[in-house]
């Protein structure tokens, strides 16, 4: 079996499937929930010890289950690290501008870290990527999206708004961030 990377998709068509579906989610429930429930069920508490752990619940239940650290854009060429710490103040991201040579290839990766069960979405201009499930751990989780090409030619250059989005299916906005990419002909242009 290959793994296969994950494919963006427009919004607009998990809007309209949602209404077609007519999809109620289930009410969420806290992890200490989780792992009380079906105590009695061998497997299904083998099942939850691997995904959630076996360890204490020790998150607070009014702390956010997902935290978005950081943004990276993932380039060979980058004469150094392109890096948003989204943790600080997102208002300073939307005064600063990040530099991506024309042409080159790049990777969005996405630091977070996830306190309880979650299901995500990153949304980067108008493609979402499905970033997955996870379960809670004290360490970071990383996604990387495919590979991309950066924009090119003398049209192309110029600043870009990006407003991203990290979201889960219940349309729960975990994080909501605005920043500038330009495009330039040479990376110290």
């Amino acid at each position: 079996m290959t793994e296969k990377a994950p494919e963006p998709h427009l919004e607009e068509d998990d809007e309209d499937l949602d209404g077609k579906l007519n999809y109620k989610p289930p009410p969420q429930k806290s992890l200490k929930e989780l792992q009380e429930m079906d105590k009695d069920d061998e497997s299904l508490a083998k099942y939850k010890k691997t995904l959630l752990g076996d360890g204490p619940v020790v998150a607070d239940p009014s702390a956010p289950n997902v935290t978005v650290t950081r943004l990276t854009l993932v380039c060979e060429s980058a004469p150094g690290p392109i890096t948003m710490d989204l943790t600080g103040d997102l208002e300073a991201l939307k005064k600063e501008t990040f530099v991506l040579k024309e042409g080159v290839e790049y990777r969005v990766k996405i630091h977070f870290k996830g306190l309880g069960s979650t299901k995500e979405d990153y949304r980067l201009d108008k493609a979402t990527f499905m970033v997955g499930s996870y379960g809670p751990r004290p360490e970071e989780y990383e996604f990387l999206t495919p590979a991309e090409e950066a924009p090119k030619g003398m049209l192309a250059r110029g600043t870009y708004h990006n407003k991203s989005f990290f979201t889960d299916d219940d349309k729960h906005d975990h994080l909501t961030w605005e920043w500038n990419l330009s495009i330039k002909k040479e990376w110290t242009e």
